[in-house]
């Protein structure tokens, strides 16, 4: 009889023990849910990022950039929210806040995003597009300088009606291509005297596109 009696008093105890780890789990799964398991899971870290594409686009035109982040846990996502955009070279492309590239002016600009502490880059190759004229201008406005002295040109071209400077990526020269004590820098446009001549030399100062072949020029003169 006291075996029974010691038998049902163990069975009831293990009943009672095994209730109160069953009320625990259900308490822990409904405290789970009610916080969407914040502090249950840790975020991934952002370990790298990947910028693209890399293209090649008109000027006058745009592209959309992304960015992708790699975590720890081996995932990717595209990046939503504080991540800041950039472009090594605004002169050529720009870049807003959304990753929407505009292309304005030949030549090529990294694009960058950076999150927290980590950079993530693309180059975007700008080139002028539907390119339809070539205007030459002296940056000062003269249309001659003396002897000894030197002037800087500039070329405007007109592509999808809109003006883009070309100066360093048009080829120049003068006409007559030789002309003593005068000189031109075929890439930048600066164009260098020197002394010793003392007779009016007139000619033309000529930008080329080196894509299309389309060029503008103007008269230019060097006296004493």
């Amino acid at each position: 009889m006291e075996r029974r009696v010691l038998a049902v008093c163990l069975e009831k105890g293990l009943i009672m023990r095994r209730s109160r780890i069953a009320v625990g789990s259900i308490t822990l799964l409904i405290i789970g849910i009610a916080f969407g398991c914040e502090g249950f899971f840790v975020d991934p870290v952002l370990t790298g990022i990947t910028v693209g594409p890399a293209a090649t686009i008109q000027t006058g035109t745009t592209i959309q950039m992304t960015a992708v982040g790699s975590y720890n846990d081996g995932s990717q996502k595209k990046l939503s929210k504080n991540f800041f955009w950039s472009s090594a070279s605004p002169t050529v492309a720009t870049v807003d806040s959304s990753g929407l590239v505009s292309g304005l002016g030949p030549g090529q600009s990294v694009i960058g995003c950076a999150a927290e502490t980590l950079t993530g880059s693309a180059t975007v190759t700008v080139i002028v597009g539907n390119l339809s004229s070539i205007q030459v201008t002296s940056q000062d406005g003269f249309t001659s300088i003396t002897y000894g002295s030197s002037e800087q040109f500039v070329a405007t071209g007109m592509a999808n009606g809109q003006p883009i400077v070309l100066t360093t990526s048009v080829n120049w020269s003068t006409n007559p291509a030789v002309i003593p004590n005068v000189s031109i820098d075929t890439k930048s446009g600066l164009l260098t005297t020197t002394s010793g001549l003392t007779s009016l030399v007139q000619f033309q100062v000529i930008a080329t596109d080196p894509t299309t072949g389309i060029s503008g020029s103007m008269n230019f003169a060097v006296h004493q």
